[in-house]
């Protein structure tokens, strides 16, 4: 599978990656997970010690001049499909099944920024969603940077993690459209964070036709994991039910 998983900041997205990659290892599926939300937290919430995390492929300069061929400043020429089938394997970090790459930020410009920086990430997350032997778990921003039209299709689906309350709900549809205009062919949501006698229907009837994939309830052992930045992930797989049941979802 290869899953893209975005929603509103403080939603849980990061903590909803870690749980579907850590699962799908722990079945015996190869996984690697992509941390392609600048505000990296992946890390954490996958267990790995601080001194492993892997550092950012956007901050390294000298592997973007060579890989893109890129010179001087800003509007000099570079490559926009630059080799990077080595750095999955050279750059990610192995932390219980799952192998972690941090992907970071883009400094300068903007949305749809035309960079070396830029075209490196594109091009390392292209190959990622195409290689065929692999679960792919992407964590990413609100906005959905990182993919283009030349991998939506090979996205199986995208996740739009959400909380009960209106905040996360507009994020939802902008991300919906956003991924509906690079041809994502599916979007559903995960309500995070439900507590018990939530009306379920009334927030799905505000998702504009975005299925509702499956629910998250709120667990304090999770969130305390999530305050102290560690992973929620200890013995039995937390809310392992609700996570299977998402996953069935996501069958084809």
């Amino acid at each position: 599978m290869k899953i893209a998983i975005s929603g509103k900041g403080g939603v849980g997205k990061t903590t909803v990656a870690a749980l579907l990659a850590r699962s799908l290892a722990d079945a015996g599926h190869p996984v690697i997970a992509v941390d392609a939300d600048p505000d990296a937290n992946l890390a954490s919430a996958l267990g790995l010690a601080p001194d492993r995390w892997p550092d950012p492929i956007s901050e390294m300069r000298d592997l973007i001049a060579e890989r893109t061929g890129s010179k001087g400043g800003y509007g000099a020429y570079f490559k926009i499909n630059p080799d990077v089938r080595d750095l999955p394997e050279r750059f990610s970090r192995a932390v219980h099944g799952v192998r972690l790459l941090t992907l970071g930020g883009v400094a300068r410009g903007g949305s749809g920024c035309i960079c070396p920086e830029s075209a490196l990430l594109k091009a390392l997350v292209t190959y990622l969603l195409l290689r065929p032997d692999e679960t792919v778990i992407l964590d990413m921003e609100a906005g959905i940077e990182h993919l283009g039209r030349a991998t939506a299709g090979a996205v199986q689906a995208m996740i739009v993690v959400v909380e009960p309350g209106r905040h996360s709900l507009q994020t939802a549809r902008s991300i919906r459209r956003l991924a509906g205009d690079i041809g994502v062919a599916r979007v559903g949501a995960v309500v995070n964070k439900v507590q018990p006698g939530f009306d379920l229907n009334r927030l799905a009837d505000q998702l504009d036709g975005t299925p509702v994939l499956g629910v998250l309830s709120f667990d304090p052992d999770i969130a305390q994991a999530d305050w102290e930045g560690t992973s929620p992930y200890k013995g039995r797989p937390p809310q392992s039910d609700e996570i299977a049941a998402i996953l069935r979802a996501l069958a084809p």
